[in-house]
């Protein structure tokens, strides 16, 4: 009891000093006055005080500047209801989020001097609309070797059944999903099947993204074939807004900021056509070096090929303009002196591989017991069949049927039977 009316006496004395000090340094910001003189402090304690130079003020407007999203606007001909609240909020999300997006729209103005040329030759000649192409800029950025989670792959983002459906097949090691050419026109043939289905463009871009049984269903459950008064999975409702940005902001740049300098763009791509027959399959690396380029501009040219060897077959490749001549005669060259350097071994000559020991045919009663130990190969990395088949002295196909495999992509550690 004593303590606590102790601390009742002297809490009100402590608190009273801790306010005085507290006041006292909220009063130190200097305030001239004539009447009150300052007190005198230690000459230890006192420290010039430096003021910093004051910066110009930025403009905020200058920094920042707002850009209302257009009032009007189309796709494919076709009116967009901006005068709809729930159309112009959705339109401007996807608005704002392009036009401020600076590094990837110069990306895009980029990579539309390359690609956007032979879009548009391409478009016309089918008599499409020409707003078709920023379809490419939404589903990949205009970058051919891409693909999503889901198996969408190329430039223009077909699964595996709709990009077969329209002659890009995948077969092995080839997929022509990334065909930058091939898949171009598959993709326009598509949407132009979709139109003929909906007479709607709206709804037609919107089919290519979700499919056109999903817009089929919401269209019947909802009673309306309007696009932009169905409710659709939020990534279909985003995709067709998302393309009307692209279109707004890379159809007139300067107005929102962007000045691409000419000749900064990312140039067409100027390539030699070679069709090729191959016998078997063939290192990508060998084919580069014939053509005297590399094997990173090989498979940048040709994304279509997905391993590191070609299969055997016929096959039209593109190599950096200039290069054809050159690759049609040192490959031939090449697979001559691979044929005549490649001896069949003769009787008094030692063998080089296991692989090549010959054994006398065992009769049928010793065979089990006399029958020679099977060869195997372990994949190291850089391995391909082609040199491993080279190495033993056999056929690659020979080597696929006797490993049952389907392609011709192995994996280091991979242990191959050798016929």
């Amino acid at each position: 009891m004593l303590n606590r009316i102790g601390f009742r006496g002297v809490a009100p004395a402590v608190l009273g000093i801790l306010l005085s000090i507290v006041c006292s340094g909220c009063t130190t910001t200097p305030q001239p006055s004539p009447s009150v003189s300052p007190q005198p402090q230690p000459p230890a304690a006192r420290e010039p005080v430096h003021v910093a130079p004051q910066a110009a003020p930025v403009s905020c407007a200058a920094t920042f500047p707002y850009y209302p999203p257009p009032d009007r606007l189309d796709l494919c001909g076709e009116p967009v209801p901006l005068q709809h609240d729930s159309v112009r909020e959705r339109f401007d999300r996807e608005f704002t989020t392009v036009v401020y997006n600076h590094a990837q729209v110069y990306l895009w103005l980029k990579r539309m001097d390359r690609y956007f040329p032979q879009i548009e030759e391409r478009l016309k000649s089918m008599g499409l609309p020409d707003d078709l192409k920023y379809v490419a800029i939404v589903e990949s950025d205009l970058v051919p070797n891409v693909v999503s989670p889901k198996g969408a792959a190329g430039p223009w983002q077909f699964m595996p059944a709709t990009g077969s459906a329209y002659g890009l097949h995948q077969q092995g090691s080839i997929d022509k999903r990334y065909d930058f050419e091939r898949s171009t026109i598959s993709a326009f043939r598509y949407l132009s099947d979709l139109n003929r289905k909906y007479n709607n463009w709206a709804l037609a871009i919107a089919a290519y993204n979700c499919g056109e049984k999903r817009i089929l269903d919401e269209s019947r459950a909802q009673g309306t074939r309007d696009y932009y008064h169905l409710k659709l999975p939020t990534e279909t409702e985003r995709y067709v807004m998302r393309i009307l940005a692209v279109k707004a902001v890379l159809g007139n740049p300067t107005r929102y900021g962007y000045c691409l300098p000419k000749g900064m763009g990312y140039g067409e791509l100027k390539v030699d056509r070679v069709t090729m027959n191959l016998s078997c399959s063939t290192p990508i690396q060998t084919v580069a070096a014939c053509a005297g380029t590399t094997y990173r501009e090989f498979k940048r040219l040709n994304p279509e090929f997905r391993a590191e060897v070609i299969p055997s077959g016929c096959h039209e490749v593109k190599f950096p303009a200039g290069c054809g001549p050159a690759f049609e005669q040192n490959f031939s060259a090449s697979r001559a002196s691979m044929s005549s350097s490649v001896p069949e071994p003769s009787s008094d000559e030692a063998p080089r591989e296991p692989a090549q020991v010959r054994q006398p045919k065992p009769s049928p009663l010793k065979a089990k017991s006399r029958q020679p130990a099977e060869t195997f190969h372990t994949v190291r990395k850089g391995d391909t069949l082609f040199s491993i088949a080279r190495h033993y002295r056999v056929n690659a196909q020979d080597i696929k049927k006797a490993n049952r495999l389907r392609g011709n992509d192995i994996v280091p550690g991979q242990k191959l039977k050798i016929p």
